[in-house]
């Protein structure tokens, strides 16, 4: 029988050296019946001709954790903007590149759906990869991933073992569990040394957004991305609605990947990131959360609001981080749901 067809999508917004990287890594998996779709973010680093370069061979891949190797290349691509992007069917190739040119950065959410749409309409996958294009992967983690996905009717998300990409030993996350009062996606197995204790697999609240294995059908019946996110917090909403229809979100300890860690969005050390994290928090607790821990989490933000802010902006030297923290302060409780 042969290998589910799975359509893996790299969003890449002003990241080509990571996308390369990212690309040359999974080129070396032992995962054969797969199609990249590398979605570009409007970048304004010359992304989309370095990673031409990249798939002709005249630009080199270099990391520590795998050979380059020439015979790969040269590596054919198909270019497509959002608009042209159902315009044919075609074969699958693993050895075949799509890259859809955005006008826009349409964020995490969006982004990733625009790869997704063209999947479903043009390549018919059986399962669906979501992978930051600052991630490597472990030669066999996708192989691992879609066995233990068949294995189970009940699976609607995967993810792997991830891992900082500076420390390879040392864990980023494996799953996560939310904190509901505090809105918060907690990661399970953060900054521990991988000892063996996390060997089992595990079912959690959500899948990390740097790597989502994601079943056709459980997309056919909770939906996309939702593109109101933009970016922080799409996924565990993602993993909630599919939750809500029965299936479960399932960490596989046994396929791996090493993270570089908030390249894009840069968390609360960017004022893109502390604006979608606060903005975001009250969108989905609008969305999701019980009465009671509403409450709660309405308090806590009234005191966060008074020392949050001004503590970020001294530790991070950026005075633009008050700033937008106010502005998705007042934008997320203004929100609907």
């Amino acid at each position: 029988m042969k290998d589910p067809l799975v359509a893996i999508i790299i969003l890449n917004w002003n990241g080509w050296f990571d996308t390369v990287e990212c690309l040359e890594s999974i080129y070396h998996i032992d995962y054969t019946n797969y199609q990249i779709i590398v979605v570009d973010n409007n970048s304004s680093d010359h992304s989309i001709e370095k990673i031409n370069d990249y798939a002709s061979g005249k630009l080199l891949a270099n990391s520590n954790f795998f050979d380059y190797h020439p015979v790969y290349k040269p590596i054919e691509t198909s270019h497509y903007s959002r608009e042209t992007s159902g315009i044919k069917k075609f074969h699958t190739n693993n050895k075949h590149l799509i890259i859809i040119k955005n006008e826009k950065n349409y964020g995490f959410a969006e982004g990733n759906n625009i790869g997704i749409e063209f999947a479903l309409k043009n390549i018919n996958p059986d399962y669906i990869l979501l992978l930051n294009n600052d991630t490597v992967v472990d030669k066999c983690f996708l192989n691992i991933l879609v066995l233990e996905g068949e294995k189970d009717a009940k699976i609607g998300l995967l993810g792997p073992k991830m891992y900082y990409y500076d420390n390879p030993n040392v864990i980023w996350c494996i799953g996560g569990e939310i904190g509901w009062k505090m809105a918060r996606g907690l990661h399970v197995g953060i900054n521990e040394t991988d000892t063996g204790q996390y060997d089992e697999k595990m079912n959690f609240d959500y899948i990390n957004g740097s790597a989502i294995l994601i079943k056709r059908r459980v997309l056919g019946e909770v939906g996309l991305l939702d593109k109101k996110f933009f970016l922080y917090f799409e996924e565990t909403d993602l993993a909630l609605r599919a939750s809500k229809k029965g299936y479960i979100n399932s960490y596989i300890p046994n396929a791996k990947i090493w993270h570089k860690i908030s390249k894009s969005g840069g968390g609360i050390k960017k004022e893109i990131g502390i604006y979608y994290i606060t903005r975001n928090r009250w969108i989905f607790m609008k969305k999701w959360a019980p009465k009671g821990d509403f409450l709660i989490f309405i308090l806590i933000q009234l005191i966060w609001a008074c020392i949050i802010p001004l503590y970020i902006s001294i530790r991070y030297q950026n005075s633009k981080l008050f700033k937008a923290y106010y502005r998705g302060l007042y934008e997320g409780i203004l929100s609907e749901y």
